[in-house]
């Protein structure tokens, strides 16, 4: 198992809209997904396009994809990509995600949702290409998925097709870019940008209500296979941290090779993780780090009570990072992380 891999599903918990309204104005109203989708329905759908919004070209690191109308039944192949067309007023017919959900989304989607049938598919990084064909797409998009040209083809025979930016790696697109990328696939690229200012402000917010955290040095870490995998500032779980003011360990950062989105630690070198806050990433929310590692009773992180294991939501709202996904984290684990520091 590596830091990306597909583990066990627990069943997905109900976020209640209230919550995620308190923390983002990003809904207009709570309710179905089919009412919430702008005029969506279980078949998909989606919001009125913005006037003058198609046709629309859209460079990605195949190529280019050019859209005519409005798209009306999308399938997002990237782990993250449902969540930025529901912010944006539509459920995908298809989508995949990480495997720590049930249903591959995120409790902070269950109102965006509803009712709405969704399929949850195979693979990002090596589709099913069948079952993606069976859903009858008009768009696919795979702006976080890791599949390569040979399969981007394939696809591109079935619908038009929206990757990562030309130039990124795969799951290491930064969310302003990938939301900007969805939003002008569907044809709403204002709201695109609405809502990413809305989560800076959000952001920026934190930072102001908690000027402790910044400068800090904090990490993120998943174990695996009795090692450990330190997230780097490129990839969601570091750049959720970088975001709130914090500093990812210089023993992490200049281990990056540039070919990956994490630092592998093993267990006698977890001294590198040490610092200011560690974020324990674990599918046991009762995982104790010093039980699988002696050597983390000995870190200053650890005896200072500020190694935090998530929760399985808290866990998947940091990797997510999405503009759906950051209100969730600000609103469960923020606080965590303050009252660690105090």
């Amino acid at each position: 198992m590596s830091p990306i891999s597909r583990t066990p599903r627990p069943p997905v918990r109900a976020l209640p809209c209230a919550a995620a309204l308190a923390a983002l104005t990003l809904l207009s109203a709570c309710g179905t997904g089919a009412d919430t989708a702008a005029g969506g329905d279980a078949d998909g759908g989606g919001p009125a396009a913005e006037e003058g919004a198609f046709p629309v070209t859209v460079e990605h690191e195949f190529g280019e994809t050019t859209l005519t109308a409005a798209p009306e039944r999308i399938v997002t192949l990237g782990v993250t990509d449902a969540d930025a067309v529901l912010a944006l007023g539509a459920v995908p017919v298809g989508n995949t995600g990480f495997a720590f959900f049930e249903t591959g989304l995120g409790p902070w989607t269950d109102e965006l949702v509803g009712d709405a049938e969704t399929t949850l598919l195979d693979s990002d990084s090596e589709p099913n290409i069948e079952q993606v064909a069976n859903l009858a797409p008009d768009l696919i998009i795979g702006v976080s998925a890791g599949f390569d040209e040979a399969v981007y083809e394939d696809l591109s025979q079935i619908a038009p097709v929206v990757a990562r930016p030309a130039g990124t790696a795969a799951y290491s697109v930064a969310r302003e870019e990938a939301t900007a990328s969805i939003a002008a696939a569907m044809g709403v690229p204002e709201r695109g940008a609405e809502l990413n200012a809305e989560t800076d402000a959000l952001l920026e917010e934190v930072r102001r209500e908690h000027p402790e955290f910044a400068g800090l040095v904090g990490g993120a870490v998943l174990p695996y296979d009795g090692r450990f995998g330190a997230f780097l500032p490129g990839d969601a779980r570091g750049r959720f941290l970088v975001s709130l003011g914090f500093e990812i360990p210089e023993a992490i950062t200049e281990r990056d090779t540039g070919e990956g989105f994490f630092v592998e630690v093993p267990a006698e070198n977890v001294e590198w993780l040490d610092g200011d806050l560690l974020l324990v990433l674990s599918d046991d929310e009762d995982y104790d780090p010093a039980e699988a590692a002696p050597v983390f009773a000995d870190l200053d992180v650890v005896r200072g009570g500020a190694a935090l294991v998530t929760t399985i939501d808290q866990r998947g709202a940091i990797t997510y990072n999405s503009v759906l996904s950051i209100p969730y984290a600000v609103d469960t684990l923020v606080p965590r992380i303050a009252d660690a520091l105090a």
